[in-house]
Formats: structure tokens, C-alpha cells, sequence
């Protein structure tokens, strides 16, 4: 007679990514963060089923002071670095994008990060030959995301900017 123990039912595992932070796993579970400006890159594997998320808030590091995944050109090849490392091939990796709001109202478009930071997804995706499968980016509302790890199935709802006074 099964026991207990060797019957217990696996407990999906849930991540709140913040920004400047990325995370691939090989286990089902949900990924979930909150998007302005930044831009969050899903990385899903059809084939393996597992998946990844990053976060980031600017679009270039520059070479100067520590590199981190708070700038997409560093988020972008460490994620893909990472879903290989839990067995994906890149050649079966799907790219979902969300993000890069304008959140500032009147800004220049040298000061729109949110544009900047989803032109840099684009850019790093399609040298890296990773096809975009669907995207949600740009306007003036924020998001929150919830990505499902083992389906690729990402949740998105927009958010509604308080009025002040």
C-alpha cells in the first residue's frame, strides 16, 4: 500500500523576480515580477519544458563598474547561457517580451529607457537566433507578469496608474 511519503504530489515551485535579477529553472513552477520601464525576456523550452525569466532596467552595461544582469545586454546572454546549462538547446528556445513602459509623461526619446531597453531585447534575440513568440511592450501602463515554467504560458495584467490628489 503506497505510503505517504512516496506518494506526495510535487509542489510546484513560485519565484517573485526583482529587478536586476534573472533565474532558470528545470522544474515546473511560476515566475512572477512587476514592469515598468524595465523589460522581463521569458526563455521557454517546448522540447524540455523548463524556463527562464529576466529583469532588467537599463539597456547597455558599459564596461565600467560591475557587470550584472541589470542591464539587458548582460540579462539577455546569461539567461540563454543559463537555460543551456539546465539542458535546453538553443535552437529550440522561444523568447516572450514584456515591459519597457514609458512611465515618465512628456520624455524625450533619448530618456525613454522603456523603448530602449525593448529595442535591445530585440536586438540580442535575433542575433541570438531566438525566435520572439509574442511580446506585450511599450505604452505608459505597467505590468505584472506570471510565467508558468513547464507550459510557457506567461499571465499578464496591466496596471493602472493611481491619480495623484
Amino acid at each position: 500500500m503506497p505510503t505517504m511519503e512516496n506518494t506526495a504530489l510535487k509542489m510546484e515551485a513560485s519565484h517573485f523576480l526583482y529587478p536586476g535579477m534573472l533565474i532558470a529553472v528545470d522544474e515546473p513552477g511560476t515566475i512572477t515580477t512587476i514592469l515598468g520601464s524595465c523589460v522581463a525576456v521569458c526563455l521557454w523550452d517546448p522540447v524540455q519544458r523548463v524556463g527562464g525569466m529576466n529583469h532588467y532596467l537599463l539597456p547597455y552595461w558599459n564596461g565600467e563598474g560591475l557587470q550584472t544582469p541589470k542591464y539587458g545586454n548582460v540579462a539577455i546572454t546569461t539567461l540563454i547561457d543559463r537555460m543551456l546549462a539546465i539542458g535546453s538547446r538553443r535552437e529550440n528556445l522561444q523568447a516572450k517580451v514584456f515591459g519597457g513602459a514609458s512611465m515618465l509623461d512628456n520624455s524625450c526619446a533619448f530618456l525613454n529607457i522603456g523603448e530602449r531597453n525593448v529595442m535591445l531585447a530585440d536586438t540580442a534575440l535575433s542575433e541570438s537566433r531566438i525566435t520572439v513568440a509574442s511580446r506585450n511592450v511599450g505604452g505608459n501602463q505597467g505590468r505584472k507578469i506570471m510565467f508558468m515554467t513547464d507550459s510557457g504560458d506567461v499571465f499578464m495584467k496591466k496596471i493602472v496608474k493611481r491619480q495623484e490628489g
